[in-house]
């Protein structure tokens, strides 16, 4: 009898101390996800990727930078930058905000090193309905285009002839034709002309009767007109930079400094501070409400669904160990019984 009693207190000690373990991580957990879900926008908005700077109007964090380019651009985990068209993703060689700009690189456009054998390629395109658009700076050559479909004559020539088809055709005999950025030469036995496309419909019908096209932009290297410019390989899409009363007291430094971002739901204008977000500015006292606001939707998901992981393998072991003994956190009543 006396064992009988002894083997039953070593049993209800060893099954409470279990119980009180697993209530202590239920616990530790809860806590654990509520604090990570109220981590607040400002921490989270990267303001470089790949040494390229990224400031407002851009972000690579949702939430961050204007909702007019929100999705735009692509940070990936190597640090490379890429800007995302309906025509691809291409890589982001440097962004300008004085001059606001993006200048791109195009692995499929024809380059010094392919000289007369021509890859496939396909035509850049922007959505029409952001606010980026081809730079008037970009000129674009075309290689052995049929003559039988394009008008391939030397433009000053054929201008004279037809003023109101000038347009249309394709300069044989374009500067950049002559003198080839990097490589004068790169070219022996293949036809070139110097074309502006209006739109990216006529880009797609130049490349029907053509074997392949580059991309060629102005950069000016002075700092004050008239600027001396540099022709690379490359392409530059200009931006606008929405400037918003709100957004210029929510960087002022005087008022706090924060980040202008967006509630990710509503897509409404939120300033992102280090104490909470708000639709001011961070020093706005109004601030203390709307602490837990506006936080970053998406960035907490992975740790949400650990949480909840974790917290259902404890129910299942609370459920594995219920026939031994009862289970509860803190004082076991009819109200507070977990099961």
């Amino acid at each position: 009898m006396d064992s009988f009693f002894i083997n039953k207190s070593s049993s209800s000690s060893s099954s409470s101390s279990s119980s009180s373990s697993l209530c202590f991580l239920i616990i530790l957990l809860v806590i654990n996800l509520t604090t990570t879900t109220t981590i607040h926008a400002s921490n989270l908005c990267r303001d470089s990727c790949g040494g390229i700077p990224i400031n407002y109007p851009f972000g690579i964090d949702d939430g961050c930078g204007s909702p007019y380019y929100r999705h735009m651009l692509v940070c990936s985990d190597y640090g490379k930058l890429d800007l995302r068209t309906p025509s691809g993703r291409y890589p982001v060689r440097s962004i300008s905000y004085t001059d606001p700009h993006i200048l791109l690189t195009d692995p499929f456009m024809w380059n010094c090193q392919d000289g007369d054998n021509f890859r496939p390629t396909r035509p850049f395109s922007l959505d029409t309905s952001t606010h980026f658009s081809l730079s008037s700076q970009n000129d674009y050559l075309f290689f052995n285009c049929s003559e039988e479909n394009v008008i391939i004559e030397p433009k000053p020539i054929f201008c004279e002839r037809f003023p109101d088809r000038c347009d249309s055709s394709c300069d044989s005999s374009s500067y950049l034709c002559r003198h080839l950025p990097e490589c004068g030469s790169g070219l022996h036995t293949s036809s070139c002309c110097s074309y502006y496309p209006k739109a990216t419909e006529s880009l797609r019908l130049m490349l029907k009767y053509c074997a392949s096209y580059t991309s060629i932009y102005w950069r000016n290297t002075g700092t004050s007109p008239p600027y001396d410019q540099v022709a690379e390989y490359g392409i530059r899409v200009d931006f606008d930079i929405p400037v918003t009363t709100r957004c210029l007291q929510c960087q002022d430094m005087t008022k706090g400094g924060g980040t202008c971002g967006f509630d990710t739901a509503t897509q409404n204008f939120m300033c992102l501070c280090p104490k909470g977000n708000v639709t001011t500015h961070c020093k706005d006292h109004e601030i203390s409400k709307h602490g837990k606001a506006g936080v970053i939707a998406g960035t907490v998901t992975g740790v949400a669904a650990a949480g909840a992981i974790g917290i259902g393998a404890g129910v299942w072991y609370l459920k594995k160990v219920r026939a031994k003994a009862p289970v509860t956190c803190g004082v076991q009543s009819n109200e507070n019984r977990l099961f």
